[in-house]
């Protein structure tokens, strides 16, 4: 079955993208990116800042927003039965040629998981799209089909405070 993706959550004050490859089914029946219950994304996000993920989905997104995120998935569109990215068949890339060009603070990319670098590479990157992007980076995956522990991932998930929140420099007094 051909499905379809989302817009991209982002405004001209973003400065990370997060991609994932594309919505889950119960994600797209409820038009919500990470829409089923048990992926940590939500809870990973409002982690990373102190804070208990907002209920509502509309203050989810705005909370992205307020931190600088934009939120996206490499496909447009394609067909796949269920949710596993393992199923994709006949992947359609979306236009970041555009998305680049309309969000030019975005100077990093953060993959939620491999499946979604590896199919970024093999339709987007190759085309030289992006090349103002300083950084590319893969954190874990927020899936429920990743065994690793909440606390590993919001570990390494930390490195969106360290992109968007770098510590002061630290001024020699001496100097």
């Amino acid at each position: 079955m051909k499905i379809y993706s989302f817009e991209p959550i982002a405004d001209e004050n973003c400065k990370v993208l997060i991609l994932g490859t594309m919505p889950s089914v119960v994600s797209l029946e409820r038009q919500q990116y990470y829409g089923f219950g048990r992926n940590d994304f939500w809870k990973i996000i409002y982690a990373v800042f102190g804070r208990k993920p907002d209920e509502d989905y509309e203050l989810r997104k705005a909370f992205l927003l307020e931190q600088h995120i934009a939120l996206w998935d490499v496909l447009e569109s394609c067909e796949r039965e269920g949710s596993s990215d393992s199923n994709i068949r006949n992947p359609e890339p979306n236009d970041f040629g555009s998305f680049f060009e309309r969000f030019r603070g975005v100077g990093y990319v953060c993959f939620n998981g491999n499946p979604a670098r590896d199919l970024y590479n093999r339709l987007v990157r190759r085309k030289g799209t992006g090349s103002h992007i300083t950084q590319y980076f893969v954190l874990p995956s927020t899936s429920p089909r990743n065994m690793l522990a909440f606390e590993k991932k919001l570990e390494k998930w930390m490195l969106l405070r360290e992109l968007l929140y770098p510590a002061d420099h630290v001024v020699d007094p001496l100097f």
